[in-house]
């Protein structure tokens, strides 16, 4: 396993990139497909009982009328990274036991299975119903972190994790263009079922990688390199999806100390990073069109600059960083974070917002690769799995709650103070990264 022996790293990337397409397609449509559910429903049914606890929360948060739809969207998206942090840590844990192929074909099929149910979402259960479906089964990221792991040395592991960075990056900028022309050629349609139309499409795309990853894919984990058990019953469960048992990597076995102290600082680290950095990135829309009424067309250009500013570092820059940079590298993008929310925060120009947005994405085409890559440089081959499992489980759990506490800030105290205070809080992270040794 020194060596790239075969093009895992390439069937990989292949397989999330048409993943992330499928997934990110749906993001610009889930306005139009919630007033198209509150229109089916009349009055009736799960949207209306949801709506209404979302119509609390925003005359509690004395928001404006008009953003019901958008904090109705961020429930279906807590919800979905909620369900991600309880299905990658025993997904990993699995597949360090059964082998990484079984397990990433039976996610990617519950994948599949998630844009059939969209399909056939006639009423908003069923709607939500492919949404749970999909949110559980999105433990393919981290089984594709581990088989990266697997098949490449220290040295090459780097440039591998950008070529990951990368399909990310890409699927953020075409997935959502995708969607938004469906959406185009949809709008003088409404009222019948439009979004059968991009759903069969992600369906297509689904099964697609399901096929994909069946032919092309080789097991990187062999069974001599594989753990024997997995923590059984009740409370062995618990220690995969309990927050505190994750923080301390307790569902993974075979840890020295200091692997064991290295992964948790790094998961400390990670969790702060990603619960203030996914609350910017979700009010940012807010932010950009009651501050600077930005329309969708502007926004959708923006979020494109961003996915190309981190394509393009991915591409050639970071997959480039020799692996005794790379904790260096995570650092100085932790800290280019802060600037990037201080100048969002007190932008009243789109020059200087522009500043902001930039250091954003430069700083998370750093931060997010490098630090996986020194993650997987920890622990022993039969653990991989659990690994990347707990370390994908931390960040869907911050970008579960980050985007609740910080529009439920903006609503209370603007944007300035929820922006300038998360800059502050900004700051642990580069001081507690410093405490991994060894790396």
């Amino acid at each position: 396993m020194a060596q790239i022996k075969d093009n895992t790293v390439k069937v990989v990337f292949i397989s999330l990139l048409l993943d992330l397409l499928a997934f990110t397609m749906i993001l610009p449509l889930l306005p139009a497909l919630l007033d198209y559910y509150k229109h089916v429903e009349n009055d009736q049914g799960l949207y209306f009982k949801i709506l209404h606890y979302v119509q609390s929360a925003r005359k509690f948060f004395d928001a404006p009328e008009k953003v019901s739809s958008v904090l109705y969207g961020g429930f279906l998206g807590s919800m979905y990274s909620f369900l991600q942090f309880l299905g990658s840590p025993i997904v990993g844990a699995l597949s360090d036991i059964y082998g990484r192929k079984p397990l990433m074909l039976l996610c990617l099929t519950g994948i599949m299975m998630s844009y059939l149910l969209w399909a056939l979402s006639f009423n908003f259960t069923v709607f939500v119903l492919a949404r749970f479906v999909g949110g559980i089964s999105k433990g393919n990221i981290s089984l594709s972190m581990a088989i990266i792991s697997d098949v490449t040395s220290a040295k090459e592991r780097g440039k591998a994790m950008a070529l990951v960075g990368i399909a990310f990056s890409i699927g953020f900028v075409v997935g959502p263009m995708i969607g938004a022309f469906f959406a185009w050629i949809s709008s003088n349609d409404r009222d019948k079922a439009w979004y059968i139309v991009p759903a069969v499409f992600a369906l297509f795309l689904a099964t697609s990688d399901v096929c994909f990853i069946a032919c092309s894919l080789k097991e990187s984990l062999p069974p001599h390199h594989r753990a024997t058990t997995l923590k059984s019953g009740i409370s062995g469960a618990i220690t995969y999806i309990n927050p505190i048992d994750l923080f301390q990597f307790n569902g993974v076995s075979g840890l020295n100390c200091q692997d064991k102290q290295n992964l948790k600082t790094l998961g400390i680290a990670y969790f702060i990073y990603l619960f203030i950095y996914s609350g910017l990135e979700f009010t940012l829309t807010f932010l950009t069109h009651y501050l600077f009424e930005f329309t969708s067309m502007q926004q959708g250009w923006m979020f494109l600059a961003i996915g190309l500013v981190m394509a393009l570092l991915q591409g050639s820059w970071v997959r480039t960083i020799p692996p005794n940079k790379t904790k260096w590298t995570v650092e100085l993008g932790l800290w280019l974070i802060i600037p990037a929310f201080v100048c969002v925060g007190m932008a009243e120009s789109i020059l200087t917002l522009s500043i902001g947005v930039l250091l954003f994405a430069i700083s998370t085409a750093m931060v997010v690769t490098c630090m996986m890559t020194l993650v997987t440089r920890i622990g022993p081959e039969n653990q991989k799995g659990a690994i990347t499992g707990v370390f994908r489980s931390l960040g869907a759990l911050a970008r579960a709650c980050g985007p609740v506490v910080a529009s439920s800030a903006f609503w209370c105290v603007g944007s300035k103070v929820t922006y300038l205070t998360g800059a502050i809080f900004l700051v642990l992270p580069p001081f507690i990264l410093r405490g991994v040794k060894s790396l």
